[in-house]
């Protein structure tokens, strides 16, 4: 993973970072909505670094699509920063509407999250909600953005114009063990628009990329696809399944897990994939 900027980029890099302080400074205190992924838990050491714990606070919300391996991770770094760290339970599939997966699902869940935010920086008294949206993700179908505008959420790294790759060099800098972690997105995102979701499918296909962590992995989604698992990795990590014997130890664990056809996408992984025939529709 190449991240380290050269020369002017890394200047424009380290001028963002100031821009993004100087933003945080104007709103005096804030909640984090924290993933504990890498765009998150750069923007929450940042804002303790710049207003102090005492005016930072991070909120993880569990739910069925959220890994058990994140919240782990997420009380470890928040323990690790000295900040107070809300977890709230959750679960978007009570919400009306989010089962049955339509296209602007991460609408609803969003929405749930950024009330749960809202009302919690009500009571304790801190004058914005943050969330890790940066500038990158303008390039993809994001409907969690509305639900962002409707609360009032902020998007200081967006707002600063850092982009992934930024943000990574920047983790890196501070000394954030998150600066080559793998990109995160919920489990919901591992269903075609349409397809029901149900906690028996959240499970399986949870368990399939927990299997393949295990294996040594690094970038793993598992694509849910009715009775096929489509497996996407990291395109230099394809290679590996080139072994027969370790071909086979995941073909029978998925069957194992109720997936009759197992296949890999030659295409590696690449964000938003599910979002592709969207995109295709709306140029067609």
């Amino acid at each position: 993973m190449r991240i380290e900027p050269e020369g002017v980029e890394r200047d424009i890099a380290l001028k963002k970072l100031a821009g993004l302080k100087g933003l945080l400074k104007e709103m005096g205190s804030v909640l984090v909505s924290f993933s504990a992924g890498v765009d998150s838990t750069f923007l929450l050491k940042v804002a303790v670094d710049t207003l102090g714990r005492e005016n930072v606070v991070a909120l993880t919300a569990t739910s069925p699509t959220y890994p058990e391996r994140e919240l782990r991770e997420a009380r470890e770094l928040a323990e690790e920063m000295g900040v107070r760290h809300i977890v709230v339970e959750s679960n978007e599939l009570n919400i009306p509407g989010f089962r049955k997966n339509p296209e602007n699902r991460c609408f609803y869940c969003k929405t749930e999250l950024f009330t749960i935010c809202k009302d919690h920086a009500r009571r304790l008294g801190l004058s914005h909600v943050l969330d890790g949206a940066n500038l990158d993700d303008r390039d993809d179908h994001r409907p969690g953005r509305t639900a962002a505008r409707e609360h009032g959420v902020r998007s200081p790294l967006e707002e600063a114009g850092l982009t992934k790759r930024e943000i990574r060099f920047l983790s890196r800098l501070l000394g954030l063990r998150t600066w080559k972690k793998p990109s995160l997105a919920c489990l919901s995102s591992r269903f075609p628009y349409g397809v029901e979701i149900t906690e028996e499918r959240l499970e399986r296909v949870k368990r399939c990329e927990e299997y393949l962590h295990e294996l040594g992995f690094s970038q793993v989604r598992v694509r849910f696809h009715n009775e096929i698992a489509r497996i996407e990795l990291d395109p230099q990590e394809i290679a590996n399944l080139l072994d027969n014997n370790l071909r086979e130890k995941i073909a029978q664990r998925f069957t194992e897990l109720g997936f009759t056809y197992v296949t890999v996408d030659l295409r590696g992984y690449r964000t938003g994939s599910m979002n592709e025939p969207l995109k295709e529709a709306r140029t067609a």
